[in-house]
Parts: structure tokens; sequence; C-alpha cells
């Protein structure tokens, strides 16, 4: 995959052995996202799909995860303009509310490393990954009623999915943080770990799920993501087609093989 067209001010990219890295990378503004930012996620991304992408692993560089939004930058653009009152609600489908989702439905496994700040979208970020490990000190975020303004980049969709409703309303009425630790504890992410394991874990992780048989694992994500809106029978009847196409896939094959031999498969991701 030729990330160089993604790896604009703010982000940098790599890919290596069917792994995206991604790194936000503005460490004096707590990688605090812009809209050039925004664009290139959104890009690499919907590119994924189309890519033999096995794994995604975002960062951010130094010392935290990502501190939201730029919306000092935003709303105090030097020599320009403040924005017309209604942009807000004409960009951000187009923008930021484009990235979300495709976290969430990308057919590719997606893992947050999350040290220090992750802040609104940048939680939201790490919530619509499939799996999220952060640092027992971490604190996550979610700064709106603190700053006067509501929530955004489906804050209010997944932290009741995560957590429940009712420290859904803790964390986004009284704007309390949460650390990383207590974040594990009530199931909002993957794992709490030491601040110096985090690579290491993640590393491991990421190693594992480049390694799995990719077909199958977009599928499942797939299936979860649509399981949570419908009933049973939608459920059963993606199952259904999901199975079929899977079970057409190389890694299939090797897993059947593999069983048949005693060994241990080698998926290839086709």
């Amino acid at each position: 995959m030729n990330v160089e067209p993604f790896a604009v001010d703010g982000l940098a990219v790599t890919f290596t052995d069917g792994v995206l890295g991604v790194v936000l990378d503005r460490p004096r503004r707590r990688n605090a996202l812009d809209d050039t930012m925004v664009e290139a996620l959104i890009g690499l991304f919907s590119r994924a799909a189309t890519e033999p992408v096995r794994a995604i692993v975002v960062t951010g560089a130094g010392d935290h995860f990502c501190g939201g939004f730029d919306i000092v930058a935003r709303n105090a653009p030097s020599g320009g303009p403040r924005p017309r009152v209604g942009s807000i609600q004409r960009r951000l489908p187009v923008q930021a509310h484009r990235l979300i989702p495709l976290v969430l439905t990308t057919q590719v496994p997606v893992v947050c490393a999350v040290r220090g700040w992750a802040v609104g979208i940048g939680l939201q970020l790490a919530l619509a990954a499939d799996f999220a490990v952060v640092t027992t000190d971490a604190h996550l975020w979610e700064p709106f009623a603190r700053r006067g303004f509501t929530p955004d980049s489906g804050a209010t969709w997944l932290l009741p999915r995560r957590v429940g409703p009712v420290r859904a309303r803790r964390m986004l009425l009284l704007g309390t943080p949460v650390s990383g630790a207590e974040a594990a504890e009530w199931g909002m992410v993957h794992q709490a770990v030491a601040p110096a394991d985090l690579d290491q874990v993640v590393g491991d992780l990421v190693a594992e799920l480049a390694a799995g048989p990719t077909v199958a694992l977009g599928l499942t994500k797939a299936l979860l993501h649509g399981a949570q809106a419908g009933p049973v029978e939608q459920a059963l009847a993606a199952e259904a087609a999901a199975l079929e196409l899977s079970s057409r896939s190389e890694d299939f094959k090797e897993g059947l093989a593999a069983l048949t031999e005693k060994r241990p498969p080698r998926f290839t991701g086709r």
C-alpha cells in the first residue's frame, strides 16, 4: 500500500508486513486533530478496505494519544474570518463524522494504543477501535459539558454501548475524566497495562491479528457491528451470508488442513 499521499502534517504513516501504522504526530498540541489530519485518516481507512491490510494500529506521538479536535485553531484562524453560523452542521457529516463510522465498519481489525490524554474525538477513535489498550494512568475525557457545547463524533452512540447509560451520563453531562484503570474495569477498553508495557502488549496483539484469517476477522467485525441494531433473525441471516463467503477463502482451507494435520494454521490473509 502506498501511504505517501496520507503522510500529511500531523500524521505519520507506515505499512509493513500487512500492518498499517498510524501515528498522530502533533505532540505540542497533544496530537489534537485538524481538518487535514481528519481528511487523511478518512482516506486511509477507506483505502484499507481495498488494500492487503491485515491490521491497523493507531498511536500518538509523545506523552498523549489525542487531545481531541483543535477547536482553538478552528475558531481563531490566523488572518481569516471566524466560521459562518451553520458551518459545523454542514461540515461534520463530511469530515469528522465520516471517520468514526469508517473505523467501526472497515473490515480490518483496528487497535488503538492510548497513553496520556484521550479527549473528545480522540476518545471516540479509541472507543470505535476493535481493541483499545490504555495505560493505567491514562485520562479518558469527554470535555464537551466543561466547554459549553454538545458531544460530537459519535460520543452519544458509542459511550452508552460501551459503559451503559448511567456511566455515559457521568462522562458526558458532568465531564468527569476516567482513568485507564477505571476504563478497563468498566469494560470501556480492552485492557489497561503499566505504561512501560504498552508498546509490547500492543505489538503482540497487532502481530496476532495480522497473522489471523483476515477475511473471517473482517466479516466477524461486520457481523458484530450489524447485530447491535437488528433482531436476532437479521443477525442469523447475516451470519449465513458471511459463512458462505469466509468458507470460500484460502484461510478457511488452511484452517481445515491445520486441524487435520494437528498443527497451528498459517494464514495468509486471503
